[in-house]
């Protein structure tokens, strides 16, 4: 899925990729920021823990957006007892519907230990048949190799999204191997 600008233009921006297996989510990010066509940052941190550390969540897109939706997502866990789901469905819906969100041009993995979702303003809430999700211009890389590794390596979460965002970062430009993580384990 590719996200859109308001003008159309597609969003060319980042790699976050979000890899379960067993009892292990981890989510991970590249730093790489780009302004047209020049990288002004390397080390931005895309991901965060959200609700008492049961919550990851990653973004792409503009960084004061995914600021704006990371503090709207936390609030709807509070208010949802942590449920993933119905606060992944209400923001959802807050977010297509209420005008200055609408405007917002970001994308969102959030997870829990047993689930994940991609959100995004136009109402999407989508969960991976596999276990796998990934957003920004690397995506389609990312999902590539992690769904490769998993279905062929005994690797376990952390060490697929880790390889699997490096094989990312060797073929996607808006893309960097300076790679946050976040790391749900059960236990």
């Amino acid at each position: 899925m590719t996200r859109k600008l308001h003008d159309g233009t597609p969003i060319r921006a980042t790699t976050v990729l979000c890899v379960q297996r067993g009892l292990q989510t981890a989510i991970a990010a590249d730093g790489q920021v780009t302004l047209g066509t020049s990288v002004i940052k390397s080390t931005a941190k895309k991901i965060r823990t959200l609700y008492h550390g049961r919550v990851v969540a990653g973004f792409a897109g503009g960084t004061a957006d995914a600021f704006t939706l990371f503090e709207r997502f936390d609030n709807k866990l509070q208010t949802y007892s942590g449920d993933l789901l119905r606060s992944a469905v209400e923001l959802a819906k807050d977010w297509r519907m209420d005008r200055s969100l609408r405007r917002l041009e970001a994308m969102l993995i959030v997870a829990d230990k047993k689930k994940q979702f991609i959100l995004s303003g136009i109402g999407d809430v989508i969960e991976p048949d596999e276990g796998i999700t990934a957003i920004g211009s690397g995506a389609p890389y990312a999902i590539a190799a992690a769904l490769a590794l998993k279905r062929n390596t005994e690797m376990n979460a952390e060490q697929i999204a880790r390889e699997a965002m490096a094989i990312a970062g060797q073929h996607c430009i808006y893309t960097n191997n300076e790679v946050a993580m976040e790391v749900l384990n059960d236990g």
